[in-house]
């Protein structure tokens, strides 16, 4: 085994790691052909490298009648060669415009990580066929340059752990013929011969035909799919450029940087800018939208664009994303120097440069959305609403409800970030503010 083509690639893959002190592995194991071996590996790795710590997982979507005999065979396969084995038993619901696949890789991703050893990488058993049929499904779709890059060697999960494919170069005839060599049984999912499943039917159908028509197919459709990533990878660095250049300190997209730039170069850009907030991007018709209406649009429009995990927003020639917030909860009796807001942030009073200290029969409280109340700031010209001086002071509407407003009794002092009372200024009082 060891002298084995396939043995010597995942081996020369994981160098990157194991050169680098990384020597914690857990292997996605589904019991079919590619993760079984992919085990083997490991285990024959292993033997040249103690001071591997291995483990394996098995998820059981539960989808097939036979979900818990593949649990058992792994879990023997795992006793067999000494690897710490885990099952993971999740829940697959359907939801309407999802895939059942969709939902079950997504859960599986985050039961592999939830069950996987602290600090372990997760190898995946995708191979070079797996790859071709992603590619020939996003060109279904219609799918651009990063979609047409199909699965990249090392994919990040929202926690931060990194997945590594290390057979995304091996055609699955390879790995088939290993595992006869050498003599590594392994189970037979019944749903792959389900053609329904349009990787199905490209992996019966359609692949076959082209690798037998088409001399080489499989490595030259690889080598697209590698001179696309590599392609995608310098226009990232491109639009990362771009992105630094349009935005603020505050994560705002500044519009008028936009508007010497192409239709194609603002449209990276957005995607980019969205990647900070959300792992959902917008479809064709929605970055459309987005351009059409939130950049091209009357300098003073308000603009309000749903997407999936919150709103674009325009305000001041800005482009803001604002995600969804619990409403911020009122504080009527502050008893304390240090509060802790419902939405997590820690108010506290020092003593300085404000307001003055509040009087015997005068109660301390924290309010929000007030807009209605009056207040004289500081160095402005006359008494007016909260919603006036947030006008003129260009805050963004949205953020308006969850500033924190400072009473004494029923008066407004200070407007926390932004303003405290003239009727209440004091050179050694005291002024609150959000603890850093």
């Amino acid at each position: 085994m060891h002298t084995s083509q396939i043995y010597l690639q995942v081996q020369q893959a994981l160098n990157q790691y194991i050169e680098n002190g990384q020597f914690t592995f857990t292997v996605a194991l589904s019991g079919g052909v590619d993760s079984v071996v992919l085990l083997h590996i490991m285990h024959g790795l292993k033997q040249q490298y103690p001071q591997l710590n291995l483990s394996a997982i098995y998820v059981n979507h539960g989808l097939s009648e036979n979900a818990f005999h593949w649990q058992q065979f792994c879990h023997a396969r795992c006793q067999q060669l000494a690897i710490n084995f885990k099952a993971a038993q999740v829940t697959v619901k359907q939801q309407s415009r999802t895939s059942i696949e969709a939902q079950a890789r997504k859960v599986r991703y985050q039961a592999l990580d939830e069950y996987s050893p602290s600090g372990s990488v997760i190898l995946l058993g995708q191979h070079l066929n797996d790859q071709i049929e992603t590619f020939l499904l996003r060109l279904k779709r219609g799918s651009g340059l990063k979609g047409l890059g199909a699965m990249q060697p090392i994919r990040v999960l929202e926690s931060g752990r990194e997945c590594f494919r290390p057979l995304l170069a091996i055609k699955r005839s390879e790995i088939e013929a290993f595992a006869q060599q050498f003599n590594i049984s392994h189970i037979t999912d019944e749903s792959n011969s389900d053609e329904r499943f349009e990787r199905n039917f490209l992996r019966q159908q359609i692949v076959p035909k082209l690798a037998e028509r088409f001399t080489g197919f499989e490595q030259c459709t690889a080598r697209s799919i590698e001179l696309l990533q590599q392609q995608q990878a310098l226009l990232d660095e491109y639009t990362q450029q771009d992105l630094a250049q349009c935005i603020n300190q505050h994560q705002a997209l500044e519009l008028h940087k936009l508007s010497d730039y192409s239709a194609g170069r603002i449209a990276n850009v957005l995607r980019a800018w969205l990647a900070l907030f959300s792992h959902t991007m917008p479809s064709q018709k929605q970055l459309t939208q987005i351009m059409s209406q939130a950049i091209h649009a009357q300098a003073d429009a308000q603009i309000k664009i749903e997407l999936s995990d919150g709103q674009i927003r325009r305000h001041q020639g800005l482009l803001y994303f604002v995600q969804p917030t619990p409403l911020a909860v009122n504080i009527e009796r502050v008893t304390s120097r240090e509060l802790v807001l419902n939405d997590g942030q820690i108010l506290q009073c020092l003593q300085g440069i404000g307001i003055r200290a509040p009087k015997p029969d005068e109660q301390v409280s924290v309010r929000f959305n007030c807009n209605s109340a009056r207040i004289k700031p500081l160095k402005k010209p006359g008494s007016n609403s909260l919603k006036h001086w947030f006008k003129d002071a260009k805050v963004a509407p949205w953020l308006r409800a969850h500033i924190p407003l400072i009473f004494y009794n029923d008066e407004l002092v200070q407007v926390v970030g932004y303003f405290v009372s003239d009727n209440h200024k004091d050179e050694n009082g005291v002024i609150w503010e959000y603890k850093s």
